[in-house]
């Protein structure tokens, strides 16, 4: 994006920002016409198809109706008496009687569209008479013996509508219905055949898209069907059938999918018959002109788009005319070493540039304010005075205090430098806010983890007893605990009138820090000049003869005891100086090294892990830091002497079963289990000894037996090399090159031309 121009940018932006919400406005405005048509449609063509099924019922029911009403006439008590064929042709009026019966079925034909036949049969007659082949015998008329399972399920006393396929090949739909006693005392049955296309007329639709029919019983079976070659056949196998037969709604429609057309399905259950009547549609016929809507509102989106394009194009041209501008300008002006960038990500390096320039301009105009000062506050506390002093701090009086960090070796161990630069950056930004109003304060690092403050004050700062100042520097002692996790003593010098004794004031505030030695850290103290006392502290010399003593016995505890005897006699006196304290332990060590090195035991191994003995005393900031470094001291000489005992004696068994074993092939670890120690200690210990490996002390010792031989035997140097433990004399002449520089030839030469 950076890449691209802004005007781009902005025609992409409005562009999107337009046709966005255009296209889903199309989309969802389509998609709601073609739902909404869908259902439209659908409930419309479930109504043409209740019409359809209405129509087809009204023209059942009247046909019923009227052979209802044809049997309840006395019409056929006219032929009840003639139960023969034979008996009624024996006789004309007999002929006539059957001809008016027949009469009547003709007429009850012609009142409904589609009859295609009807007769009356009389029970146990073995003749019918019919509208279709006249008064004939059973045997010459069409099988009847579908009437018995036509009435297996019959109700009441109405008739029933079945659907059949007559020996004429024709499919009917024949109502039955039995004379009952209600109505006459003959027994008999009128059948009427409506044809099953009349049926399929009263069913079809009219309207576009109509795709076939259905009517099932409520078996199942198919009564009517635009494919003929399915009647009377199981319409549950049908496609989506069996969804419509398996649904508790005695009406509905459902949308499928078959063989890539949608079709909808519409069904409507007849509470007059227990029918189903069914019809199919396609929609796609059927939502022609909503298709043609969609496509023509996409069509003008489509238009609306390019249209607003070329406007987006115009506008954004406008509205980038001013910046573009601007980057031109800014460009001439001045190289910002951006390329590459279009307006806007030009405009915003250009500025960031700008922002960035004008901060580090400003934080340095703050660090070089900040350095002045605080030169001005080093030099000052190192007694030069600079010319802003007078600026800097305006008020008339001056105090000194010194902040020292209490165990500033173990705080340095603790942090890196990084961090302790930061802490002194926060320390000595913060203290300058922590004092009272009218009081200037401002320090600078003097190194070793302390920090000098020069505090300038007015006149009622010091009359009210530096009250003020005492609370600030108690912050300042709260703040250092938490901001460095130690605690911090601070030193504060008498008062002066004049910054030129700032230096003497320094000196006054570090002397004041020494009284921790005593007193403790994490304390304040002003300095107060103390009365000179001839009274001189007389070394502990019982304490240091007794300390040798305990040292020689080994015994530890006692050696601490005394240690806490020393510091309680100090802390006794009345008045002693940090200098006298010093002194003291400097002496113990001193002694104590002495004596180690009066009984040849090596001092450099014992402190080669640690520093110096000395320093470490002198960073020492309290008496009880220091009786702590003492004790580690001693125990640590303490442990050398027990260990140095055991390894003195395990060094001799060492040294002697190599002088023994120097001729053999030494295997060091069988060597070391044989001792009873590992092999690694083993090691150790013989390099302590003789500051060789076991390896160069074992051929040291055969190199020496070798020089023996050299001048006292008449041996040849395989010979000797071979009595020494060399298996070969290459090994003996490069070892003995390795310890005497020259071949054993050369030694003995050499040897034997001096003597």
């Amino acid at each position: 994006m950076k890449k691209i121009p802004m005007m781009l940018q902005l025609v992409l932006i409005l562009f999107f920002v337009m046709a966005i919400p255009i296209a889903i406005l199309t989309w969802y405005s389509g998609t709601q016409i073609l739902r909404n048509s869908e259902s439209a449609i659908a409930e419309s063509s479930l109504a043409g198809l209740n019409a359809s099924r209405k129509l087809n019922e009204n023209a059942l029911s009247n046909l019923a109706q009227d052979a209802v009403r044809l049997g309840a006439t006395n019409l056929f008590d006219r032929i009840r008496n003639y139960p023969t064929y034979a008996t009624l042709n024996s006789n004309f009026n007999f002929v006539s009687s059957a001809l008016a019966v027949n009469k009547e079925l003709v007429n009850l034909n012609h009142r409904a569209d589609g009859v295609y036949s009807s007769f009356f049969l009389l029970d146990e007659a073995d003749y019918v008479v019919s509208t279709d082949k006249g008064i004939t015998t059973l045997d010459r008329y069409e099988d009847i013996g579908w009437l018995e399972e036509a009435l297996s399920d019959r109700r009441g006393i109405s008739g029933v509508w079945y659907p059949r396929k007559m020996e004429s090949g024709i499919n009917v739909v024949s109502y039955v219905f039995p004379l009952n006693r209600l109505t006459t005392t003959t027994r008999g049955t009128i059948v009427v055949n409506i044809r099953e296309s009349q049926i399929g007329q009263y069913l079809q639709s009219t309207e576009k898209g109509e795709q076939g029919y259905l009517l099932l019983d409520s078996s199942g079976r198919i009564i009517s069907h635009n494919d003929k070659s399915l009647l009377l056949t199981n319409g549950s196998s049908l496609p989506y059938m069996q969804e419509v037969l398996g649904s508790s709604a005695v009406q509905g429609h459902a949308f499928h999918e078959m063989n890539g057309k949608r079709l909808l399905y519409t069904w409507s259950r007849s509470p007059l018959l227990d029918w189903w009547n069914v019809q199919v549609y396609s929609v796609d016929e059927l939502m022609t002109k909503t298709y043609t809507l969609q496509r023509s509102i996409v069509l003008i989106t489509v238009i609306i788009i390019f249209a607003g394009t070329a406007l987006t194009f115009l506008l954004a041209t406008w509205l980038s005319k001013p910046i573009r501008e601007l980057v031109r300008t800014v460009r001439a002006r001045g190289n910002l070493g951006v390329a590459n960038k279009n307006e806007l990500a030009f405009l915003d390096a250009a500025f960031r540039r700008m922002q960035d320039e004008e901060e580090g301009l400003y934080k340095l105009l703050r660090e070089r304010e900040r350095d002045a000062r605080s030169l001005a506050v080093h030099r000052l506390l190192r007694g030069e005075a600079s010319p802003q002093i007078d600026e800097i701090f305006p008020e008339p009086y001056y105090l000194v205090a010194v902040v020292s960090i209490d165990g500033y070796r173990r705080y340095a161990r603790k942090t890196n430098s990084e961090t302790r630069s930061y802490h002194r950056y926060q320390l000595l930004s913060q203290c300058e806010s922590l004092f009272p109003e009218g009081v200037r304060a401002l320090g600078a690092y003097q190194g070793e983890g302390r920090f000098g403050i020069v505090i300038n004050c007015p006149q009622e700062e010091a009359d009210s007893g530096f009250e003020g100042i005492k609370g600030a520097l108690h912050s300042i002692r709260e703040l250092s605990a938490e901001l460095f996790g130690h605690s911090v003593t601070i030193g504060v010098s008498s008062l002066a009138d004049t910054s030129t004794l700032a230096s003497d004031q320094t000196a006054e505030a570090m002397e004041v820090l020494k009284h921790r030695m005593i007193e403790g850290s994490g304390g304040i103290t002003f300095w107060r000049r103390e009365p000179e006392s001839g009274k001189k502290y007389i070394y502990p010399a019982n304490s240091e003869r007794r300390i040798v003593n305990f040292l020689d016995a080994g015994d530890l505890e006692s050696i601490r005891k005394e240690l806490a005897v020393i510091r309680e006699e100090i802390q006794s006196v009345a008045y002693i100086s940090y200098d006298n304290i010093l002194f003291i332990y400097n002496q113990l060590v001193g002694v104590t090294i002495k004596h180690l090195r009066e009984n040849n035991i090596s001092t450099t191994r014992i402190f080669s892990g640690r520093g110096n003995i000395y320093s470490a005393i002198a960073s020492v900031d309290t008496l009880d830091e220091l009786e702590d470094c003492l004790n580690e001291f001693f125990g640590e000489i303490a442990q050398y002497m027990e260990r140095k005992q055991g390894e003195i004696n395990y060094g001799e068994r060492i040294i002697g079963y190599l002088e023994e074993h120097y001729r053999e092939d030494i295997v060091f670890e069988n060597m070391a289990k044989e001792i009873g120690i590992s092999y690694s200690y083993m090691r150790k210990i013989a390099y302590e000894l003789t500051g060789k490996s076991l390896i160069d002390y074992t051929n040291l010792l055969r190199i020496e037996k070798a020089k023996e031989l050299l001048l006292d035997t008449p041996l040849t140097i395989s010979q000797i090399a071979s009595e020494v433990g060399y298996f070969n004399v290459q090994s003996f002449n490069r070892f003995f090159r390795k310890f005497e520089g020259m071949p054993p030839s050369s030694y003995k030469a050499s040897k034997t031309r001096s003597s």
